[in-house]
């Protein structure tokens, strides 16, 4: 198993793998193109991220700044969008839904390191997967960490790190983010 697989199947990888640097370099530069391109020239900008995610619905919108590590591990469903200053390490899938709006300032991170030292200083890491269900509104400066599920209909608060499973129809904050209370439909 070469190093993409391993890190595509959630197995520990070496993030230093020349094959994966040529991959993320590639993201880069797209991101980078995507990031100077002007607001206005919506055709460019829609290509660029046509381009660089795995796939994507009608109706989206990302503001500049975006980074992603790959981009092709990132599948978006329609009417997504994205306020600045947003990073995705898709080291694994991060799966969104439909009606997603993302607030400033939000991170979503597949990627992670063993506890270990001696493994970690090896550039050793893992990944694992994102989903975020349909009709999902995540407020500014959160964070969602390697292995999450949220449902949908949920609302996270701004401010939250998800380090767990939210389930649908939920309002949830905190650091660690917890279900508040059920959202009525």
């Amino acid at each position: 198993m070469n190093n993409k697989e391993k890190m595509l199947a959630g197995y520990l990888y070496d993030s230093g793998d020349k094959g994966l640097l040529r991959e993320r370099l590639y993201a880069k530069d797209l991101c980078h193109e995507y990031n100077t391109a002007k607001a206005s020239d919506t055709e460019k900008r829609e290509g660029i991220i046509r381009k660089l995610f795995g796939s994507i619905g009608e109706f989206f919108n990302i503001e500049s700044d975006f980074w992603c590590d790959y981009g092709y591990n990132i599948e978006a469903g329609t009417h997504f969008y994205v306020n600045h200053n947003c990073v995705m390490l898709d080291c694994a899938k991060i799966k969104f839904g439909d009606y997603v709006l993302i607030a400033p300032n939000c991170g979503f991170y597949t990627a992670g390191h063993p506890l270990d030292a001696s493994v970690r200083n090896k550039w050793l890491e893992f990944a694992y997967p994102i989903t975020v269900g349909n009709n999902v509104w995540i407020g500014a400066n959160c964070h969602i960490l390697p292995g999450v599920t949220i449902g949908d209909n949920v609302v996270i608060g701004a401010g939250s790190l998800v380090t767990k499973d939210i389930p649908s129809n939920m309002l949830a904050y905190g650091s660690p983010c917890q279900p508040i209370k059920e959202i009525e439909q």
